[in-house]
């Protein structure tokens, strides 16, 4: 009579422990490639928001939108690029268009996953102290390669969490000042870091005003990348 064969408990043990060592080894890979695939997520929206600013700077006679700081009566730059996008908005409604948020960012209700660049020139009243809120002019932007236009949101307690487009802290969505950089230690409201500084391995992904779209480490990032006309 055939007599039937079991794994001994020996066995059985060996064959686990060979399972959890290749998922050991494994995991931190699939971890890489998903934070990989993200980033790459986070570039591709830059990259058709890029494409939405440069179709409105066509319709506007080469402007563009900047800062939406406090107390400004401009629409917020997302409202203003919702015609030119790839991604239609359902209901006029710009959390519909997903490509405004980064898929890494840390808090799912955030609405808004990049900030842009409200820097005014240096000898302009107000420079480094207020966002720059009125539209610049392509031809006005020297070495455009060179210059970011927006950039990876900094996440944190002191980071407000947009849910709409009439939220107080849109304010805190432009960058015009050193303390807004991601080397910036500052973690204070109006003053603090809102630049990424480690959304995709160390630093974040930026647009630049040639319409193209890179990771950048936070230490790379500087002030002279955010001044327009120097």
């Amino acid at each position: 009579m055939f007599k039937r064969k079991a794994f001994t408990l020996i066995e059985l043990l060996v064959v686990i422990a060979i399972i959890a060592l290749l998922m050991a080894i494994l995991m931190p890979a699939l971890q890489r490639v998903r934070k990989q695939a993200k980033s790459v997520v986070c570039r591709n929206n830059l990259k058709q928001i890029g494409y939405g600013v440069n179709f409105y700077a066509e319709n506007f006679d080469q402007f563009m939108p900047r800062g939406h700081g406090s107390g400004t009566t401009i629409e917020p730059w997302f409202i203003l690029f919702m015609p030119y996008l790839a991604q239609r908005a359902i209901d006029n409604d710009y959390r519909t268009v997903k490509i405004f948020r980064c898929p890494s960012y840390p808090d799912k209700k955030q609405t808004l996953g990049y900030v842009i660049n409200g820097y005014r020139n240096p000898g302009e009243p107000k420079y480094e102290s207020s966002s720059q809120h009125q539209a610049t002019k392509l031809t006005k932007v020297r070495r455009p390669a060179e210059k970011i236009y927006l950039a990876d949101n900094e996440d944190g307690p002191w980071r407000s969490i947009i849910t709409s487009a009439t939220d107080p802290g849109l304010g805190s969505n432009d960058v015009f000042r050193p303390t807004h950089l991601p080397m910036s230690e500052d973690t204070g409201i109006s003053m603090g870091r809102r630049v990424a500084r480690q959304r995709h391995r160390s630093g974040c992904n930026v647009l630049y005003l040639d319409w193209h779209v890179s990771y950048v480490d936070a230490e790379d990032v500087t002030k002279e990348q955010w001044i327009l006309g120097k």
